[in-house]
């Protein structure tokens, strides 16, 4: 019987972060300060609520910046396993190349490293471990790019307008969802993908094999441009 516990998390680290230049010239968006630390131990501190207690994160741009933030190899005892890519492999690319390292695990929570939140995850692994996805993602109602459609039944009908398929409502792709390792299987090794395309191709395939949760409760914030950045740096000072 499958265990609904999930171990590890692939928080991802390697992004070039080019709309925060000058800030990341010489250092990886996720480990930028808000708060007075790095923003990535936001997701570690998130993820460890729901029983995640091993981080792997892929690195690329000043990777070396990652050993220098975190020279003991781990985050409030939680071990981190880096992984570089010396060639940017995107989303999907990135996940296929940490497959070796997760080879015990059934399922892992995948997490962008450049976004705050304390949006509840436990309803995305409920909804997960109900509708028996290999993929379920979490969502917002609100936000500035309203791309992922869901249907009545809780599955992810269409991302980015591909299959024309409205569903019953258009929603924000929060950064953070649950794959399961079988779905490693349809990604190919040192393919530079975003994840869009092969969740596309699974639901072409099977239209309920990739499911979707509304979660908006609490707040939600990509650092995504200099401007967000420092308002973000000004509340959390303001707000510790």
């Amino acid at each position: 019987m499958p265990s609904k516990q999930i171990k590890t998390a692939f928080i991802l680290g390697a992004g070039l972060g080019t709309r925060l230049k000058p800030l990341t010239d010489n250092m990886p968006k996720p480990l930028l300060e808000i708060g007075g630390r790095p923003i990535i131990t936001y997701a570690m501190e998130h993820l460890r609520t729901v029983g995640v207690r091993r981080f792997v994160v892929n690195t690329h741009h000043c990777a070396e910046k990652y050993k220098e933030v975190f020279p003991e190899g781990s985050w409030q005892g939680i071990p981190i396993t880096f992984r570089h890519e010396p060639i940017l492999l995107d989303t999907a690319g990135g996940i296929k190349n940490i497959e070796d390292l997760i080879v015990k695990e059934e399922r892992i929570i995948v997490y962008n490293g450049d976004i705050i939140t304390n949006m509840p995850i436990a309803p995305l692994l409920a909804e997960h471990f109900a509708l028996k996805t290999e993929v379920t993602i979490a969502l917002r109602s609100r936000g500035p790019l309203l791309n992922v459609s869901i249907n009545q039944d809780g599955y992810i009908c269409d991302l980015r307008h591909t299959l024309h398929n409205p569903g019953i409502k258009s929603c924000l792709f929060a950064g953070i969802y649950i794959i399961e390792t079988k779905f490693l299987q349809r990604l190919k090794t040192g393919k530079i993908e975003s994840i869009v395309l092969p969740l596309i191709e699974v639901i072409k395939e099977n239209p309920r094999s990739v499911g979707g949760v509304v979660i908006d409760d609490g707040y939600w914030y990509d650092v995504g441009t200099l401007d967000e950045y420092k308002k973000l740096k000004k509340y959390f000072q303001d707000n510790p």
